[in-house]
């Protein structure tokens, strides 16, 4: 019993919005305008072999594919409300693993506040692949986009970097460190946690803001061009977990480790910028809700990203991961 219809009937209609979704019975949903606020959409994708491992439990590639969606709109400012989903079934996903999958949304629904509003499941040969698209709201003319970003302002990141790289390495068994820490970076991989609470200090504060998901140094540098402006950031100060640490101290080069950290990416955490004059404001705002927030540069007049170690410049030829 995997049919398509099976499958919406019996596993996702119960995630469905009890209005909007049409119950899954129709093939479009319909979404009334909010009056004074803007919809903002963003879209991505999870293809096995490329952003989850073969034997990575579905439920927390369903919980994985939500977060990434959720953390694109963090990064505007806007408060999600629901989301399009799109499943190509592989051989490997028989009942019992649709049920994982869906079981892994539903986590996710109650603990972010979303609901299934629509989409598609289709079988494929191929590798499994999964997409969505979230949907949520900002006040009418506030979103944040990468374009913002003025000479003066200062650069932020919230949470720490590296932990996406690292724990897709534990993942594959590639990683020495004990097993606690190995645990909590396979479980950061494979559940990376958007800061979802932090998108009303973004709508304040910020001038610029960008996910890091394809790794620090690329995402700092699509600011940098979306704005028209040179941002300088300084290596030594990405802040990393104590399992990063633990990596960095067992590596004779602490700057290419750095390197490698804040270009790995898969953190799903907020680069920004603010305002010179507001950075006091957002470390208070931000030390109310429990984010850490560190300072890694400045915005400065000229083009490009321009990295520092210890006041040297750092060559970086792989400023991310990018698609061919």
């Amino acid at each position: 019993m995997t049919g398509e219809f099976e499958t919406i009937r019996e596993l996702f209609a119960p995630l469905a919005h009890p209005e909007w979704g049409r119950g899954l019975l129709d093939d479009v949903a319909v979404v009334p305008s909010r009056p004074g606020y803007d919809l903002v959409l963003t879209k991505d994708a999870l293809v096995e072999g490329v952003h989850f491992l073969p034997d990575d439990p579905l439920d927390t590639v369903a919980q994985k594919l939500l977060r990434v969606n959720l953390s694109d709109l963090a990064a505007k400012g806007a408060e999600p409300f629901g989301y399009l989903l799109a499943c190509g079934w592989s051989p490997r996903c028989g009942w019992s693993e649709r049920e994982d999958f869906v079981l892994g949304l539903a986590r996710d629904q109650a603990t972010y506040g979303v609901m299934l509003l629509g989409g598609d499941t289709v079988s494929t040969p191929g590798p499994a692949t999964f997409s969505a698209t979230m949907m949520g709201w900002t006040p009418k003319d506030s979103v944040i986009g990468r374009d913002g970003a003025r000479p003066g302002d200062r650069v932020f990141v919230t949470g720490r970097i590296g932990d996406g790289r690292l724990g897709l390495m534990a993942a594959q068994g590639r990683l020495r460190l004990d097993q606690e820490r190995l645990d909590a970076l396979i479980d950061h991989y494979r559940r990376p946690a958007p800061q979802w609470a932090f998108a009303p200090m973004i709508r304040e504060l910020a001038t610029a803001s960008v996910d890091v998901s394809d790794g620090l140094i690329a995402d700092a540098g699509h600011i940098a061009t979306a704005s028209g402006v040179g941002i300088v950031l300084d290596l030594e100060r990405t802040p990393v977990s104590p399992a990063g640490q633990a990596w960095l101290e067992g590596r004779a080069d602490a700057q290419d480790g750095l390197l490698q950290l804040a270009t790995g990416g898969d953190d799903y955490e907020i680069a920004f910028t603010v305002r010179a004059e507001d950075e006091d404001r957002l470390r208070r705002l931000a030390e109310q809700i429990h984010v850490r927030v560190t300072g890694l540069g400045e915005v400065v007049a000229g083009t490009g990203l321009h990295v520092r170690h210890l006041g040297a410049p750092v060559a970086v030829e792989t400023p991310g991961w990018t698609h061919d």
